[in-house]
């Protein structure tokens, strides 16, 4: 049973509350007497000294008001929140719409043995609670109570769907005080199971290292443009001392063309090493210590160095999974597992969760075998009129580089602009890399689709999680008699994922294929209503790991 007691944020959130509201109340009167005074003569710039300190003060006062008024607590059902100093808001959420509790630990919160809380609830767009900061016992304490009443509330949602349904069908009452009892002993296991996950894997040395050099990220860029914006004058001259023994110019303000193709190229290519160094540093820091177990019917997971991440997956929630390649990962026989969910998580961008950052493909795919059934795909590939579609696409962005040079050519001292024809040279094997990693498998409990080649994605699909599948053609796909299989289930998707498609199918076979997935879907549908272990929230999800 979960305490109904009221609970505060630890002492430290009071004093990085007065900070930051006294900082905000010091700067205030500098900004609006500023501000004014620029309007009108009759205010005085000296005003903002003096008015300083009461913005100080009030700032300071506010920040301790919104510590004390801060509350929260877990009943039998909810968990409650009050906050606000003039305007209370109060929220109880249900834990039956909790998804994911993750806590998160920064460097320093990890030194003062504190972290930040935040709970998801299944289809949100952002973070429904937030407790910054609390201690990191009752952090794991709310993430551990909050597991196991949410695994109770599943528990009780579905003896009460069978009850009801057993009533339906004029059941008598033994039979009904024997569902009742199932329903508690399923509530009883659920809880035994809120103690420490079962570990199911970890990520090895060697694998987080692989991952840091032959992955990349974002990130990385981001942080090279701000390492330019803040030190541009010295970045610009640690690049002109790099391209001076190469034949670049000693300034910027007198040098020739070709010295400034020298210093284009140096930059270039030393902007690119710092952005990949600065992307291995990331993803070693970022997925440190990167561990995967099962607690319930949840995936647990905790990664990082410096900023300590752990979170939940919940399996009713698992839409697709998505094994992910790059060439240099394909070429040492290695790969990634993502998972997609109904909802939002913070470490998802949008519902994507890593599940293994990086391991060998045998130990990924007997991973996605035992989380979705997956059996071994033997995959199709469309037909051979998509590459020639591909070729005919890429000659014509190879014509328009073509033209780039030439108009830029006559705009500029730009010589030999033909050279840019280079080009079509790469049309040819870009379209068979573009159609050779193509493909598609329809097994009797999943679709499957792979498509890519820098970044090659293979999603499985269970089919009772398709929400929608439809045929798209454009106008040169018509002409060749071709169409795409859009496959769209509940998962959010990422900025950088779109939704799993099949390219460039015969219009006959994608219709086929449509009319295949919904009789599957139907019959999935069936069986997992059938099947006593299934529930609404996708116990039929096999999680019988090794």
């Amino acid at each position: 049973m979960a305490s109904s007691e009221t609970n505060r944020l630890h002492p430290f959130s009071a004093v990085m509350a007065t900070i930051q509201r006294g900082v905000v109340g010091l700067s205030m009167p500098f900004f609006l007497i500023g501000m004014l005074s620029g309007l009108t003569d009759a205010v005085d710039p000296a005003w903002s000294i003096y008015l300083a300190p009461v913005g100080l003060v009030v700032g300071v006062a506010y920040g301790l008001a919104y510590y004390y008024r801060f509350e929260y607590e877990l009943t039998r059902d909810t968990f409650d929140l009050s906050s606000g100093v003039f305007s209370r808001r109060s929220r109880e959420i249900p834990f039956g719409r909790i998804q994911n509790v993750d806590v998160r630990q920064g460097i320093v919160q990890q030194l003062l043995g504190v972290a930040v809380v935040t709970v998801e609830t299944a289809g949100g767009g952002e973070t429904e609670a937030q407790l910054n900061v609390v201690s990191e016992d009752e952090a794991n304490r709310l993430r551990r109570e909050i597991r196991r009443l949410t695994a109770a509330a599943a528990a009780e949602r579905s003896a009460g769907e069978s009850s009801n349904e057993h009533d339906r069908a004029g059941g008598d009452e033994t039979a009904d005080l024997e569902a009742d009892a199932t329903g508690s002993e399923a509530i009883d296991r659920e809880l035994e199971t809120g103690g420490e996950p079962t570990r199911l894997f970890e990520l090895s040395a060697r694998e987080l290292l692989l991952y840091s050099f032959t992955s990349f990220s974002f990130a990385a860029v981001g942080g090279v443009l701000f390492l330019l914006f803040f030190a541009n004058d010295a970045a610009f001259g640690i690049l002109l001392s790099l391209a001076e023994p190469l034949g670049g110019p000693t300034t910027l303000d007198s040098a020739s063309p070709l010295e400034y193709g020298v210093f284009g190229l140096v930059s270039l290519f030393n902007g690119l090493a710092v952005t990949y160094l600065l992307s291995v540093v990331y993803a070693f820091l970022g997925y440190y210590g990167f561990q995967v177990g099962r607690a319930g019917d949840d995936l647990v997971y905790e990664r990082g160095l410096l900023q300590r991440y752990s979170g939940s997956i919940p399996l009713e929630k698992v839409q697709s999974l998505t094994v992910t390649d790059n060439p240099l990962q394909r070429r040492i026989g290695y790969a990634g597992l993502w998972i997609e969910t109904a909802g939002y998580g913070p470490d998802s961008s949008g519902g994507s969760q890593s599940a293994i950052p990086l391991a060998r493909k045998r130990r990924v795919y007997g991973f996605a075998e035992r989380l979705s059934g997956l059996e071994r795909p033997s995959f199709r590939r469309p037909t051979t009129v998509a590459r020639r579609r591909y070729l005919g696409r890429y000659s014509i962005v190879a014509g328009v580089v073509v033209a780039g040079a030439f108009g830029l050519s006559l705009v500029t001292a730009l010589e030999n602009w033909w050279l840019a024809a280079v080009a079509f040279l790469v049309v040819p094997p870009a379209a068979h890399l573009r159609w050779a990693n193509l493909g598609y498998y329809v097994g009797d409990r999943n679709l499957v689709i792979r498509s890519g080649f820098w970044k090659r994605r293979t999603t499985v699909v269970p089919y009772y999680r398709l929400q929608t599948v439809s045929t798209r053609r454009s106008v040169f796909q018509r002409r060749l008699g071709l169409a795409s299989l859009v496959v769209d289930t509940a998962s959010s998707r990422t900025f950088f994922w779109a939704t799993p498609t099949i390219y460039d199918l015969e219009y006959e076979v994608a219709r086929e294929i449509r009319e295949t997935t919904r009789e599957r879907l139907q019959s999935a549908l069936r069986e997992r209503a059938e099947s006593p272990n299934s529930d609404d929230g996708g116990g039929g999800v096999s999680v019988a790991f090794t």
